[in-house]
């Protein structure tokens, strides 16, 4: 776990995958930019690689994340993510372990090593709630609660899982904040996750195939503070 790293509950993830790049993706990460102001919240995105520099350069509140990185050391490794080249990018933090990049546990406690070396946060995707309990014992910053058979199909988590997760990390460490992803089409499955416990969700589809990617951003960020204000009592 990368002790310097700081981030707020409640916080928020957008996964572009390979929806989005480039000028179109910097119009959206400037917008997500000004509403994580306007909500007081903390908000994760994930570009592609070439992307890391053109958001982190442009934007002042998010925190941009590698969508994925290797555990090698500079010198040999054609094609390889080398940690240091996201680093000087301007990420923050890289995700690990997602269902169209799985690793295995060795690789996922070797790359989390290295991240912590160079000074990376790490949110580590896992599945089912035995997978999430190895994972936390491995210490990454976040985890990401995703069930695979979910991914995309715009069905969220049952609330059982969500409660599950949550304990099973709590358990282990207390100071990993566990996002609940997979499912998370809209405002409803926001406010759903939040009330069940969790301090964190986050979507792809939900932002990316809206018609308007801004709008359906600043509604989930919107319902994300508003919950998190009732079920808090602030």
């Amino acid at each position: 776990m990368y002790k310097n790293y700081k981030i707020r509950a409640p916080y928020f993830e957008i996964g572009p995958k390979c929806f989005m790049w480039g000028e179109r993706m910097l119009k959206l990460a400037k917008a997500v930019d000004q509403i994580a102001h306007k909500y007081d919240l903390d908000v994760i995105i994930t570009p592609q690689y070439a992307d890391i520099r053109l958001l982190a350069e442009n934007t002042k509140y998010i925190h941009v994340y590698a969508q994925h990185m290797d555990a090698l050391v500079p010198g040999r490794g054609l094609g390889s993510v080398l940690p240091e080249s996201i680093k000087e990018a301007g990420a923050v933090g890289v995700m690990l372990n997602h269902a169209e990049k799985k690793l295995t546990l060795d690789e996922i406690k070797a790359t989390i090593a290295r991240a912590d070396e160079v000074g990376l946060a790490t949110i580590v995707c896992a599945d089912s709630v035995e997978e999430i309990r190895q994972v936390a014992l491995l210490a990454p910053n976040l985890i990401v609660a995703e069930p695979t058979e979910l991914i995309g199909t715009g069905v969220a988590s049952d609330m059982g899982y969500v409660r599950d997760t949550i304990e099973a990390v709590k358990k282990i460490n207390p100071d990993i904040m566990v996002l609940q992803g997979a499912g998370i089409s809209g405002p409803d499955d926001v406010a759903n996750v939040i009330r069940a416990g969790a301090q964190a969700t986050g979507c792809t589809s939900g932002v990316m195939k809206a018609n308007v990617p801004e709008d359906a951003a600043e509604e989930m960020l919107y319902t994300l503070r508003k919950t998190w204000n009732e079920v808090h009592g602030l």
